[in-house]
């Protein structure tokens, strides 16, 4: 009898949705890749275009192609915050301050752009919460 149970209860685990949650097709990958790109693309433009800000200044002149952003590191304590922030904090430190725009949203679509394009140049870095 308590086969019995073990079994059902491992057939149970197996059967459950979360247990097919990490399931997905090639598919499912590319498209996903595809739509990652296309927001980190979105990201670029904006990236060297001065569009955030009202001064004509772009993120770009002072990071090329994401330079010295290490999103890697964040959460971490940033000197010009005064605390430990998030990336889309020091994000909005820059579009208010260098480029004189108005912050976005955490939420907003123009930040995911900026922080999707901040990760895919650095991709394949290791996570390194904290680090200066």
């Amino acid at each position: 009898m308590r086969r019995y149970w073990i079994a059902l209860v491992l057939s149970a685990a197996l059967l459950s949705p979360a247990a097919r949650a990490d399931e997905f097709t090639t598919t499912d990958v590319n498209r996903w890749e595809g739509e990652f790109d296309s927001v980190a693309k979105k990201g670029r433009e904006l990236w060297t275009s001065g569009a955030v800000g009202t001064n004509g200044v772009a993120c770009a002149q002072c990071h090329p192609n994401a330079a010295n952003t290490h999103p890697e590191t964040y959460p971490k304590f940033q000197k010009q915050l005064g605390k430990v922030a998030q990336l889309f904090e020091m994000v909005n430190w820059c579009i208010k301050n260098p480029l004189q725009g108005a912050a976005l949203a955490a939420d907003d679509p123009k930040m995911t752009a900026f922080i999707a394009y901040i990760h895919k140049e650095r991709k394949g870095v290791a996570i390194d919460a904290g680090k200066h």
